[in-house]
């Protein structure tokens, strides 16, 4: 294991700590690391979603049986979900964003699409500190 050479530790100290960072939910999933233009999902956008409050968790749980949803945060301000998704193109981007606007309890959504990454998710800066 390259981690353990590069830390000067013993494998099995490494992957026992792995472990248990991944447990604590440290660490994410394996998945999180396949770009989604690998799997012909080129296309991204941020989807602001306005709710009526009383049917939010049935929103999520429609949301996430969506798979070109990646993330859901509910943000402070005026929307109440912001929602970052993946597409095929732009016409699967507009399927995409119509089948979020039918989820039970959303009202109105707006759809942004990204035209480039200029920085690319990371920690990197946090772990130097």
């Amino acid at each position: 294991m390259v981690l353990a050479q590069r830390l000067g530790l013993a494998r099995g100290t490494v992957q026992s700590r792995l472990e248990r960072m991944t447990a604590a939910g440290a660490l994410r999933p394996n998945s999180s690391r396949v770009l989604p233009a690998a799997l012909g999902r080129g296309v991204a956008a941020s989807v602001s979603a306005e709710l009526d409050q009383s049917h939010l968790n049935e929103a999520i749980a429609a949301l996430r049986n969506i798979p070109e949803v990646l993330e859901c945060h509910a943000p402070a301000g005026d929307t109440d979900l912001l929602i970052r998704v993946v597409a095929t193109s732009p016409d699967d981007l507009y399927r995409v964003s119509e089948e979020i606007r039918l989820c039970p309890g959303i009202v109105r959504t707006s759809t942004s699409m990204f035209l480039r990454e200029v920085i690319p998710y990371r920690t990197t800066g946090l772990l130097d500190g």
